[in-house]
């Protein structure tokens, strides 16, 4: 790591709130990379008759364990937990009456661990499993469900953390694509000027009236909605967030001595550009990048609300907000809806501060 760098990283670690910011930020983010682990209707791990098996990541059809179908197993069902504990006996299969009541009582789960076992996730449901609990949807929060459940009756606390990975990964896609690109296409005008900025400018005027949102909804009619067309088409609308700001930013230092003695020296335009002149653009750039970011969170819950954006299978948090609108009798599902979004901007908007003045040179810290 360069001197400069170590500065930056040190004006950012006496910013404490932008520090610890980051910390839990990166805590919630890094557990969400593992929701499949901890919210599953799948075991992770199953052990039959001394073999392991992983179902949260392979297809085991029901025969694998002693069954009779070839369809995937169903672990939750009774008779597939008999199959797997007793080492595939087939006396599972001849009192189903028994067997169920063993598996209210717990005895079937706890089976002969000797033969096999299998080890759940702290919730047993996926963002799509339904949830078996006696009563009309939406359900309030309880020791089965810790925020409930929608008015699907899926577990909203796996809903949230799947979501919350979905909406954090889009945005690092959509914001790191649409900011390179509105970078390269800013420095290009500001450095060269001429008809090179006259026609970039024209181009974006142009560009920028077209109304993004409506595109996106003639497309998704057309194509169907999908994860991957709504990040291309954010990207497409996107990505001149930056371009004003970089642009003014190069027009002011391509006259500046350090810029005309690197060109009398022969330095490439590109070497001038990214190397010498981008650095001292960043400062402007950053402040504004905590704005694309919440601007891309909140159009991704914007077109979910509207019933536009993610496929509705999807775990989505704009989902989510409608189904509070929705279903004003079950307040939990617009408290966790705001909470969400409350403590997810204001992280990434406090780590982003920070980041601005660690980047400024006449930024200091006590």
């Amino acid at each position: 790591m360069s001197p400069l760098n170590k500065r930056r990283w040190r004006n950012f670690k006496k910013n404490r709130r932008a520090y610890w910011s980051l910390w839990i930020f990166l805590v919630l983010f890094v557990t969400s990379l593992f929701a499949e682990f901890i919210a599953n209707d799948k075991p992770i791990l199953v052990n039959y008759r001394g073999s392991y098996y992983m179902p949260i990541f392979n297809f085991y059809a029901e025969t694998e364990f002693g069954g009779d179908f070839r369809t995937e197993a169903a672990y939750r069902d009774p008779e597939v937990k008999c199959l797997i504990t007793t080492g595939g006996l087939d006396a599972c299969f001849d009192t189903p009456e028994e067997l169920v009541e063993q598996a209210q009582s717990g005895a079937v789960l706890e089976g002969d661990f000797d033969k096999g076992w299998m080890l759940w996730p702290p919730i047993p449901y996926s963002y799509r499993t339904p949830v078996d609990r006696p009563g009309a949807a939406p359900l309030p929060p309880s020791q089965y469900n810790w925020l409930g459940t929608d008015d699907g009756k899926r577990d909203v606390t796996a809903r949230i953390i799947y979501g919350f990975r979905l909406s954090i990964l889009f945005t690092i896609i959509v914001t790191g694509i649409s900011s390179i690109v509105g970078i390269v296409a800013g420095a290009i005008q500001g450095y060269f000027g001429g008809w090179i900025d006259l026609i970039f400018q024209r181009i974006i005027e142009i560009w920028s009236s077209t109304p993004g949102i409506y595109v996106i909804i003639i497309m998704f009619a057309i194509f169907g909605r999908s994860f991957w067309l709504l990040v291309f088409f954010s990207i497409l609308f996107g990505w001149m967030g930056l371009v004003g700001l970089v642009r003014a930013e190069f027009l002011r230092a391509r006259n500046l001595e350090y810029v005309r003695a690197a060109k009398a020296l022969g330095v490439s335009n590109w070497t001038i550009m990214f190397r010498h002149m981008l650095p001292n653009a960043m400062v402007a750039t950053l402040t504004f990048l905590p704005f694309i970011i919440t601007g891309t969170i909140g159009g991704l819950a914007t077109l979910d609300y509207l019933g536009y954006g993610l496929p509705a299978s999807a775990p989505s948090l704009g989902e989510l907000t409608l189904q509070a609108k929705r279903n004003l009798q079950a307040p939990w599902l617009a408290f966790t809806a705001f909470t969400v979004f409350a403590v997810m901007l204001s992280l990434l908007v406090f780590i982003f501060e920070g980041v601005r003045d660690a980047f400024d040179p006449r930024k200091t810290f006590s």
